[in-house]
């Protein structure tokens, strides 16, 4: 498992297994973000199978699956909604943590400065700079 630290209390990663879910619990995570839909997974892998095992270790389980191209605001605001409403740290996934670290630039748009948002995303290998002006107009709308 690769976890990269966003925020301090969200992080991404790549897919991860269902052996995984231990360590994150152990590790004090809370929240586990699914944004990876099963057509991209075998089952072993699919949110079924992870959910029952972050279930089976007092992890709240979260399945909010899009693709780069169809993810929408609803999206956006399921993920802010569920790192807003965890009682300690989340954990977003899906094939790369790209998607995961996306859903939460757009929601987070606003409250932290869309610099900021690039610069942390580049930093992990995941270059923002094509989406400047998408995350400067959540920026305005999320803070209007």
């Amino acid at each position: 498992m690769d976890l990269r630290q966003i925020t301090e209390g969200y992080s991404v990663t790549p897919q991860i297994e269902p052996e995984d879910v231990k360590t994150l619990a152990d590790m004090g995570v809370k929240t586990l973000i699914c944004n990876r839909p099963d057509a991209e997974n075998p089952p072993p892998l699919q949110a079924a199978a992870i959910q029952a095992e972050a279930e089976a270790h007092g992890i709240a389980f979260v399945f909010n699956p899009f693709q780069g191209n169809t993810m929408t605001q609803d999206h956006v605001e399921e993920q802010a909604d569920a790192i807003a409403g965890s009682d300690g740290p989340v954990v977003a996934y899906c094939a790369s943590g790209n998607r995961s670290t996306v859903a939460w630039a757009f929601g987070a748009a606003g409250r932290v400065p869309v610099d900021q948002i690039i610069k942390t995303a580049t930093s992990y290998g995941y270059p923002f700079d094509q989406l400047r002006p998408a995350l400067e107009a959540a920026a305005a709308r999320n803070a209007g």
